[in-house]
């Protein structure tokens, strides 16, 4: 740099923002004494110095809410904080299985929460870094809700999915390991999503259901179930025998280890629930852990069939096949 150009560079009138003190301007003034520089420096250092500190507060905040998120999304053996305040229709008797079915429940909880924390932390800082920059916000926000009203129509399935899937686990209508019947499908949970249930049927056929399109749900693994065994008889058995050894063969099976634990009330022998024209059917009930009703039944039934046919109890149809003596 010659003399001249040096002269020229001294001589250089300061812009009226270093008379400020203590700003950027008067500091990159002071430093360089140029004006570009100078009158720059809001653009050039102040403005990317409060965007970075933006950024970095809203990665810092949502580092924190995220993992305040998981910790009381985290059960412990316990039942999660999350889930105090909600109601849950699992009863303590449900085993093991409510310890999973809190935890997946929690987990699908957290997974929102979280979501919709990067959302609006972020959205926030982005809208921040926009003012920084001296943008009108107002064009924006109205041009982001137009969008958005687009999308929504657009995507309506999309967003009736989700919101039922919220709805659902915070009211705990069903989780993992439950039996449910959805309509179209039935089976056992295999996960529960934020859009899609996926259940497993008896078939071992996995079913993909949205959870928008689910309008009534039958679940028969909540609270406590019961099994219920009918028994068809004779017209010529003696109803009063037959309840008798039912009642007897009732209480032997549900002392016996293996269905003892599942069962949560005396079984109860109804009677004569229904004449149809080959037999009487008699009912018994016992409840039941949930879930665990198939498992009895099917105990109950083979001893009880058992028993009948060694008390020499009239069969159905026995009257149109009547024994035939050679």
């Amino acid at each position: 740099m010659n003399a001249t150009t040096l002269t020229q560079f001294l001589d250089m009138e300061a812009p009226t923002c270093t008379t400020e003190e203590g700003t950027w301007c008067a500091e990159v003034w002071r430093l360089t004494h140029n004006e570009w520089l100078a009158a720059s420096a809001s653009w050039l250092v102040a403005k990317p110095l409060k965007i970075l500190l933006i950024v970095a507060v809203a990665v810092v905040i949502r580092l924190l809410l995220r993992r305040l998120i998981e910790r009381i999304t985290a059960g412990d053996g316990k039942v999660p904080t999350v889930l105090k305040p909600l109601k849950e229709r699992a009863p303590g008797a449900f085993g093991s299985l409510i310890s999973e079915r809190r935890a997946q429940r929690a987990r699908t909880i957290g997974s929102v929460l979280k979501s919709l924390v990067t959302f609006i932390v972020y959205g926030l800082a982005f809208i921040l870094a926009l003012g920084e920059l001296g943008l009108n916000l107002g064009p924006i926000i109205a041009s982001a809700g137009i969008v958005g009203v687009a999308l929504g129509f657009g995507a309506q399935n999309l967003v009736k999915d989700f919101l039922s899937g919220i709805f659902m686990m915070l009211e705990d209508q069903y989780g993992v390991g439950d039996v449910v019947d959805v309509g179209e499908a039935s089976g056992t949970i295999e996960a529960v999503g934020l859009r899609v249930t996926t259940l497993r049927d008896v078939n071992g056929t996995v079913w993909y259901v949205r959870n928008g399109e689910i309008l009534r749900v039958g679940n028969s693994s909540q609270g406590f179930a019961v099994a219920v065994v009918d028994l068809p008889v004779g017209y010529s058995a003696d109803v009063a025998q037959v309840t008798e050894l039912l009642e007897r063969v009732a209480g032997e099976v549900v002392g016996e280890e293996g269905v003892s634990e599942d069962v949560i009330e005396p079984p109860v022998v109804l009677g004569v629930e229904k004449v149809t024209p080959e037999s009487l059917i008699v009912r018994m009930t016992v409840k039941v852990r949930p879930g665990r009703q198939w498992a009895v039944q099917r105990a109950l039934r083979a001893r009880a069939l058992r028993e009948l046919e060694a008390a020499d109890i009239a069969p159905p149809m026995g009257r149109l096949f009547p024994n035939q003596t050679p």
